[in-house]
């Protein structure tokens, strides 16, 4: 189907518009998202070759969990949750001088709040490691608390990054923002390589003599916090070019003028979000990392492994659709509740989000069976060198798996809550969030006694499945369906293709594997490139044969632009 054959018959040129657009934000987004992948893979790779999976390394993803879980809390939500549908609302009713001006209250609100809990923190980061990993023992979490001391400061560098951030998408102006993940990675690997203290070599015995073994002093892992620090301050250097086209009196942020109208609208559409957030924060993920601090040692790394494999396609398909769609969203919403045609509104709203949920379910399903038939070798690949052993390989694959079955849910439950968010509803998608967690929570602690680590995977894919259920039946309920966006011949059609690429990766790793799986490094990429590439091009035939419709607009678009 050509371009022109996807766009609504209520008006051919701007729905066609709106593709293009989306479609060039999803793929800076998506670029975006690969170079952040990638470079956070590599920092795990990093991470994994010079510490293992110590009690190190736990100490150090515990530390990083309390400036992520507080900057999520307190400002990572309001950036899609409210900031972006508030700024796009400003701009498509308002204009920018009005945007500059929320963005400045906004800087100066964040700078003094941050900066205070910066220093709270800091004085309580032994408690604060108590309470977050009761489960460590004394010297990790000892090390874990002077971690949390030197990664701290990152919330105010975080939360600046947030709000440029949330403005430059509400003026979509995508490239600042969208590589920002990547320069905070290569920030953490640059620090951590150039200043990661040198092996020792240590000797052990065992029935078959002596066995020598490299490893890195346990606090030689504070490089890596501190890595962790100068990565957040890059990260905000970088969206400083976007600022260019800003009044005086933004790029230098001070103002007292903190009583804006925009910021109570702001403020009332987090309050839900934050409810959710807290829940998360200070409940969910330290009953995650307590849970599994308690399942073994290194399982807390061997969780927060699978999580970034995990995180890769997820990023890559729903994170970028889902903002890529989130400005559009939010200013079509805008002209509906400000009366300006809303039934033609309403039916581009519908169009706008039917095309980002075609296009992550025909993206994240070969993606989740690609993932699930060749776990174990792209583990091997990554990560098994150095300090990491076959038997880490292993588990972390164990993980993966059991958390791509929610992958696809939550890669469309991502839009469903951006579709939420930017009609300024924040309350449905909390509700439902509070329910999915308690699921969470349930399944985990049912199941922990038979499976293990592994049960806090399993209830994280039923969580996603709960969420998406509802959130796609309240959502159509409430727009009166989603006419006629072909989501369910999509669902068919990408499924079977992703099934004949599951068939055909599963079929060449086992006659592949005995010849390239233990053969060194070359060995272990030539597994996965060809693997991965023939099975991924079964599914490009399959998709053809079966004409699935974003496949081939997507092609389009692809040579349309190397033309160009």
């Amino acid at each position: 189907m050509a371009l022109d054959e996807m766009a609504p018959a209520t008006d051919n040129t701007g729905a066609q518009d709106m593709q293009r657009g989306v479609a060039r934000a999803t793929g800076v987004l998506a670029l975006g998202n690969i170079s952040s992948r990638i470079l956070g893979l590599v920092r795990e790779i990093v991470l994994s070759n010079l510490f293992g999976a110590t009690a190190a390394v736990d100490a150090f993803n515990v530390a990083i969990v309390v400036p992520k879980g507080l900057y999520d809390l307190l400002i990572g939500g309001h950036v899609n949750g409210a900031i972006v549908p508030v700024l796009s609302e400003i701009v498509a009713l308002k204009g920018r001088d009005e945007l500059w001006r929320v963005v400045a209250v906004l800087l100066s609100l964040m700078t003094a709040a941050m900066t205070l809990l910066v220093l709270l923190i800091e004085l309580a980061a032994p408690l604060v490691i108590r309470v977050v990993a009761g489960g460590l023992d004394a010297d990790t979490q000892a090390l874990a608390a002077l971690l949390l001391r030197v990664t701290s400061p990152a919330l105010i560098f975080m939360s600046l990054f947030a709000i440029l951030s949330g403005a430059l998408y509400a003026l979509r102006v995508y490239t600042w923002p969208a590589f920002g993940t990547a320069v905070f990675n290569g920030a953490i690997v640059t620090v951590t390589l150039l200043l990661a203290p040198a092996p020792e070599f240590q000797v052990g015995w065992s029935p078959l003599g002596a066995q020598w073994t490299i490893a890195r002093p346990a606090n030689g892992i504070v490089v890596v916090a501190f890595g962790w620090l100068v990565g957040s301050i890059a990260y905000v250097a970088l969206q400083l070019p976007g600022l260019r086209g800003a009044p005086r009196r933004v790029r230098a942020w001070l103002t007292l003028h903190w009583r804006h109208p925009a910021i109570r609208q702001i403020g009332l559409l987090y309050v839900p979000v934050m409810f959710s957030l807290v829940m998360d924060t200070l409940v969910i993920r330290p009953f995650s990392y307590n849970l599994a601090s308690r399942t073994g040692a290194g399982s807390v790394a061997y969780m927060n492994w699978a999580t970034t494999l995990i995180q890769f396609p997820q990023g890559l398909v729903a994170t970028a659709i889902s903002i890529a769609i989130l400005p559009t969203l939010s200013r079509q919403a805008a002209l509906i509740m400000a009366g300006d045609d809303p039934a033609l509104n309403l039916r581009a709203f519908r169009d706008t989000l039917g095309l980002g949920l075609r296009l992550a379910i025909t993206l994240i399903l070969p993606a989740t069976i690609g993932l699930l038939a060749l776990a174990v070798p792209i583990v091997d690949l990554l990560f098994e060198h150095g300090a990491f052993t076959a038997a880490d390989t292993q588990i972390t694959a164990a993980a993966l798996r059991w958390y791509l079955i929610g992958l696809p849910f939550a890669a469309v439950d991502l839009l469903l809550v951006y579709a939420f968010y930017a009609r300024q509803d924040t309350l449905t998608p909390a509700l439902v969030g509070l329910l999915s967690l308690t699921v969470y929570m349930i399944i985990a602690v049912a199941l922990v006694g038979r499976f293990g680590l592994f049960s806090l995977m399993i209830a994280d894919s039923a969580k996603h499945i709960v969420h998406a259920l509802i959130s796609g039946g309240l959502l159509a309920r409430r727009m009166n369906g989603l006419s006629d966006q072909r989501l369910t011949l999509t669902m068919i059609k990408s499924g079977a293709a992703a099934a004949a690429l599951g068939v055909c990766a599963w079929g060449l790793l086992a006659a592949l594997e005995p010849i390239l799986g233990a053969g060194g490094l070359i060995h272990e990429m030539a597994l996965v490139l060809i693997c991965g590439g023939v099975s991924g091009a079964v599914f490009l035939a399959v998709a053809v044969i079966l004409e699935i419709e974003e496949w081939r607009w997507l092609g389009g678009l692809i040579r349309r632009r190397l033309k160009s």
